[in-house]
């Protein structure tokens, strides 16, 4: 009877589920698809997506499964779901300029792109995506047509400009420029949020205009928001060129210096952990982020932890790991989370205190429960270490 019941909550469960609805993505060609449109004058949706992607899997699972997106969703589109990195999806994705994931197309039956968009979205953003889309007037083919039938209005420029960077379509530039050429006060709000987003090389004008009125980016922005666009650009082109090891190094300490005299020092420090972590250099990203936490302790307790959770995860020598310790306990006090805890524990197990690493764990579990979280990694964490 026991098998039975559960066989049959089972099947009720899947009926349950059924009847929510999401959206229902077609099989088939990508040819065949396009055929399917144009017999319902419809627009093709496609979730770009890739297996790797976080964004993508959430919205797998949190938004295209909500009834009022399938309802909508399904009565307005044929919708495919198509990864990117296999079969049809790797020629689609050079087609259409896929940079990013989770990438939203929308094509119609000849394929052309219609709209698009990048990035997670709530349910009602979705839905509002899809609107979007639909309309003639709002969506980025058509702000395209108007732009190519000789719409040159600066606040139309504007808003295509914004339009085609939020999209990734790699078309805002030219019209950004064209844009700021229309203006003879760059300081204003709107003009300062227009170079934020679109600026895309430290070699630029625009690089070098935000650099000269840093103060009233920072103003506007925040000054940490300012130094890590900053720092991204930076880092942009210490890997440009095939640059690689002193080279690189020396030209980012150059960058800094310009752009940041008074704070050069600690950011090129910071910048070597990043770029040795990112070269895969276990040994020099080790050294650099103990002479960076050694030379300029943070208050910062996500980097804290990102940092000790990377020495958890790549660091053998056991005095590094003490550092990475040190600084798990210190992002703990900054702030008393789930994940920190997690880390805390992961570096206690590694460094052979079982006893200190299961009183962290449980920490971990009793915040992640209360808060809703999942903590299945610090339950997994237990099991590797036999500390159950």
């Amino acid at each position: 009877m026991k098998k039975t019941y559960v066989t049959l909550s089972l099947l009720l469960l899947c009926g349950a589920l059924m009847a929510q609805g999401g959206i229902k993505f077609n099989e088939g060609q990508w040819n065949d698809l396009l055929a399917k449109a144009k017999a319902q004058n419809a627009l093709i949706f496609v979730d770009a997506y890739t297996t790797w992607c976080g964004p993508c899997k959430m919205m797998a699972s949190q938004v295209f499964t909500q009834k009022e997106v399938g309802d909508f969703y399904n009565s307005k589109f044929v919708n495919a779901k198509i990864d990117m990195e296999k079969g049809e999806g790797i020629e689609l994705a050079q087609r259409y300029n896929v940079q990013a994931y989770p990438t939203f197309l929308f094509v119609d039956g000849d394929g052309n792109i219609a709209h698009r968009a990048v990035g997670y979205k709530l349910a009602d953003e979705f839905i509002e995506l899809g609107k979007v889309a639909l309309d003639s007037e709002k969506r980025l083919g058509g702000l395209i047509s108007r732009y190519d039938g000789g719409n040159r209005d600066p606040q139309f420029l504007y808003d295509l400009a914004m339009a085609r960077y939020n999209a990734m379509d790699g078309g805002h530039m030219a019209v950004a420029e064209e844009y700021l050429a229309t203006q003879s006060d760059w300081n204003t709000p709107q003009n300062m949020e227009l170079i934020y987003y679109i600026v895309d090389n430290p070699d630029s004008k625009l690089f070098d205009y935000m650099v000269i009125n840093r103060a009233a980016f920072e103003e506007q922005f925040g000054e940490d928001a300012i130094i890590d666009r900053v720092q991204q650009l930076i880092m942009q082109k210490a890997f440009a060129n095939g640059n690689e090891g002193e080279s690189a190094l020396t030209e980012v300490d150059k960058m800094y210096a310009m752009v940041y005299p008074e704070q050069a020092a600690r950011l090129s420090a910071n910048f070597r952990m990043s770029y040795y972590n990112m070269l895969g250099d276990v040994n020099n990203f080790a050294k650099s982020a103990v002479d960076y936490f050694d030379k300029y302790p943070s208050d910062d307790f996500n980097e804290l932890n990102n940092v000790a959770w990377t020495f958890y995860e790549s660091i053998q020598d056991k005095d590094m790991l003490k550092k990475a310790l040190g600084w798990a306990k210190r992002s703990v006090e900054l702030e008393n989370q789930y994940f920190n805890n997690d880390t805390l524990a992961a570096l206690y197990f590694k460094l052979g205190d079982k006893k200190k690493g299961k009183k962290a764990a449980k920490t971990a579990i009793e915040i992640a429960k209360k808060n809703g979280e999942d903590y299945s990694g610090t339950t997994q964490l237990l099991e590797q270490w036999g500390a159950n």
